[in-house]
């Protein structure tokens, strides 16, 4: 089975909403169910189909959390060695050598990325680009606009 990278806060956040789910949901939806049943005909109650629906919606979202966090890589990135090599996990400093514009990109694995946060996941074309680089090193990104240079700057490992 392969490992899927994942970072220490991707994982604390799976584990958080698993909790959250088991905890609270799961017991909510399913006071839900049975307080709609007490109601009578189920055929009928539109309060018994919408919890039960709410209840598919969470068990399903348990096996998912479940079984990505069974096939997680949980990298640490601050306990590995500072080489100013990019690495999964290291924020990552770029400047648009057309533009001088600056950016800033933490490399984080599929489902922790979101790219207002800035972070972006290790299979996009830009992290795949800078993996293995140097700071000082100039990579070139394949955009639906055309190719992009950017020269990587400071790379931290926060």
């Amino acid at each position: 089975m392969n490992k899927v990278p994942m970072t220490v806060a991707g994982e604390k956040n799976l584990r958080d909403e698993l909790n959250h789910l088991k905890s609270e949901a799961r017991p909510r939806v399913i006071a839900a169910i049975a307080e709609a049943r007490e109601h009578g005909d189920l055929k009928e109650n539109a309060e018994y189909h919408a919890a039960r629906e709410q209840q598919g919606f969470i068990e399903g979202r348990i096996q998912e959390i479940e079984s990505k966090l069974s096939t997680a890589q949980v990298i640490d990135v601050t306990k590995l060695p500072r080489t100013g090599k990019v690495i999964f996990g290291v924020t990552v400093e770029l400047i648009n050598l057309n533009t001088d514009e600056e950016v800033t990109y933490r490399i984080v694995g599929e489902d922790e990325a979101n790219i207002k946060e800035g972070r972006i996941s290790v299979t996009s074309p830009i992290a795949r680009a800078m993996i293995g680089k140097e700071e000082g090193d100039v990579v070139v990104v394949k955009t639906p606009g055309g190719e992009v240079e950017y020269e990587i700057g400071n790379v931290e490992h926060i």
